[in-house]
């Protein structure tokens, strides 16, 4: 029985049109590692024709089954209308989603999305403090473009904001700390 490392490796190989044979039945009996991997080859055009809507729906499967970079891709696509219609809505609640699921791979870009979304009032009322807590926690894993940001963001906050979104940021790594210890 091939599993998804199989087409892991057939992927890494640059054999797209094995990846997706591999991938396919274990997307069908519900994998949602394979849902992911093969999301990726239909949103590329990799060993498949580009379907950008096949991509979608099985990174939202393989999302609502718990997989962080899928959730992130999830996000992504609605914010960009790709496959999808766009919704800016379900793009921030998706990046939340991946933000706080701890995947770092997917976790940290979607930490600083999740931040701009907040900063900009895209999909969710903006909020100069959420914002300041998503780019901080993106920031603190190197994510460039959040510590742009979050420079650029602390120059319009009042000193009020700065002092609530440096508890609220203490609170969050705290409790991430918490969940850390009693894993």
């Amino acid at each position: 029985m091939l599993t998804t490392a199989d087409g892991e490796a057939a992927f890494v190989d640059r054999n797209y049109e094995k990846a997706r044979e591999i991938w396919e039945p274990l997307a069908d009996g519900g994998d949602a590692e394979a849902e992911a991997w093969l999301g990726s080859l239909y949103a590329n055009g990799l060993g498949t024709e580009k379907d950008a809507a096949r991509a979608f729906a099985l990174y939202l499967r393989s999302a609502e089954k718990g997989n962080p970079l899928a959730a992130n891709n999830v996000a992504v696509m609605y914010a960009k209308g790709d496959g999808v219609a766009a919704d800016p809505r379900e793009a921030a609640s998706w990046f939340r989603r991946a933000a706080e699921q701890g995947d770092a791979l997917g976790q940290f870009t979607s930490q600083a999305r999740l931040g701009y979304c907040y900063a900009k009032g895209l999909g969710t009322a903006a909020d100069p403090v959420e914002a300041f807590v998503w780019f901080s926690a993106a920031a603190q894993h190197g994510v460039g473009l959040a510590m742009a940001e979050l420079e650029e963001l602390v120059r319009t906050m009042s000193e009020d904001q700065r002092t609530e979104a440096r508890r609220r940021l203490a609170q969050r790594i705290g409790s991430q700390a918490a969940v850390r210890l009693s894993a």
